[in-house]
């Protein structure tokens, strides 16, 4: 069964800026390549949501979250999703480094 994807707008917004990144850091080839292996790993959660276990978090707002490398040479950024019966909702997607529960806790920015 495959599952139907709800990305919300700050998984949306965040992909978005990371290839803008690439973009000025890199260039236009590394930064379709992330948007690729992104979408393609997307496309693999919503028939295989259970490749990772549920992350432990403290924070109850982050209750059944798990996360999923982007993949190939994008391995530090890693995706955030939650499964539901039918639903691959994406919360988030950044790099593993930074200070994740504050970060996936934060609100969007306007």
């Amino acid at each position: 069964m495959t599952l139907r994807v709800d990305i919300s707008d700050r998984a949306e917004a965040d992909p978005t800026n990371q290839y803008y990144w690439y973009i000025q850091n890199a260039n236009l080839e590394v930064a379709d390549r992330f948007l690729a292996e992104f979408d393609e790993m997307v496309t693999k959660l919503t028939r295989h949501p259970e490749l990772r276990h549920v992350r432990r978090f403290r924070a109850p707002e982050l209750a059944g979250i798990r996360w999923f490398p982007v993949g190939g040479n994008f391995g530090a950024h890693l995706i955030f999703y939650r499964k539901t019966e039918d639903i691959l909702s994406v919360e988030r997607v950044m790099q593993g480094a930074r200070d994740l529960p504050r970060r996936l806790l934060e609100p969007p920015h306007d």
